[in-house]
């Protein structure tokens, strides 16, 4: 975990409610970084918050938790985590460090989906962060009752600041309805679907490289033509789980001409939620329209 981003994740809330608080503020987790960024947002002068999985380098799938993090967790009076075995390891943490005042929102129960759900990258689906801002804010409010107000409008204002990141998605579907695209895994699935883009990677091939296990000889032949076939837009890469198949994929698209762009599963530095996800439908835009990849997001 980067030193410090606790801190810089309360600071990028200041664009939502100045103010100063007597009370001390309520540490808050939010296991992904992007979760972090949206208590932040919400909470304010109101919340420390740190963030968990924070590196945009790495495969989330095999972090590695630490006493220090359990000490985060077992302190914290909120805490938003995923679900969908995303990060099982941080609901482990909780059970492990019982607190009945703790307000623990999980994504996957808050937006009432089974646990067969086969995507987990729920944040790319552009209903989640809405719902995650108010529970985020009703909980707060139970935490702290007189900053009710000032939570709901801290809210307002995230959802308020979504609106041309919605706007763009639905001019893309517009201008490029149907849009087929190839992907490594499901991570920007929901983003694409939402976008009206058709996604014509096999699920199975999505679902066995999101898992570590060997795809199907038949599903790997199938991506393969999906590229010599010139039958894609654009290839829509995980910058965060790579091996030598999905660099092989890569290779093909680049081959073919096949614009690339990169998505990723924790927020990238130099971001915050709504830029981020702005940034990644501006890319897909430009792939589709100018055939001009952004293999990777760099920070502003």
């Amino acid at each position: 975990m980067r030193c410090g981003y606790g801190l810089a994740i309360v600071l990028l809330a200041a664009g939502f409610q100045h103010g100063a608080s007597a009370a001390t503020p309520i540490n808050a987790v939010g296991v992904e970084n992007q979760y972090a960024d949206v208590i932040a947002r919400i909470g304010g002068r109101d919340v420390a918050v740190t963030a968990i999985v924070t590196d945009p380098n790495t495969d989330p799938h095999s972090f590695e938790v630490s006493p220090r993090i359990a000490e985060q967790m077992a302190d914290a009076g909120l805490v938003v985590e995923n679900g969908l075995g995303y990060d099982d390891w941080a609901q482990r943490m909780l059970e492990a460090s019982p607190n009945p005042d703790r307000e623990v929102i999980n994504v996957q129960h808050l937006r009432a989906l089974p646990d067969d759900t086969a995507n987990p990258h729920l944040w790319y689906d552009p209903v989640t962060m809405p719902a995650v801002a108010a529970a985020i804010a009703a909980d707060l409010s139970v935490l702290r009752p007189g900053e009710k107000k000032y939570f709901e409008n801290n809210a307002a204002a995230f959802d308020e600041s979504l609106k041309p990141w919605l706007a763009a998605m639905a001019a893309f579907k517009a201008a490029y309805p149907g849009t087929a695209v190839a992907v490594t895994e499901p991570v920007g699935d929901y983003l694409l679907q939402a976008m009206g883009a058709n996604v014509a990677t096999p699920f199975s091939l999505q679902a066995a490289i999101m898992n570590g296990t060997d795809p199907a000889p038949q599903d790997v032949t199938a991506q393969t033509a999906l590229f010599s076939g010139h039958q894609v837009k654009v290839f829509v890469y995980n910058q965060q789980v790579t091996d030598p198949l999905t660099q092989a994929f890569l290779s093909a698209a680049r081959a073919n001409g096949i614009p690339v762009v990169g998505v990723y599963e924790t927020m990238p530095s130099g971001y915050n939620y709504q830029s981020w996800m702005l940034a990644e439908v501006t890319a897909l835009r430009k792939a589709v329209g100018a055939k001009i990849s952004t293999e990777t997001l760099l920070g502003k």
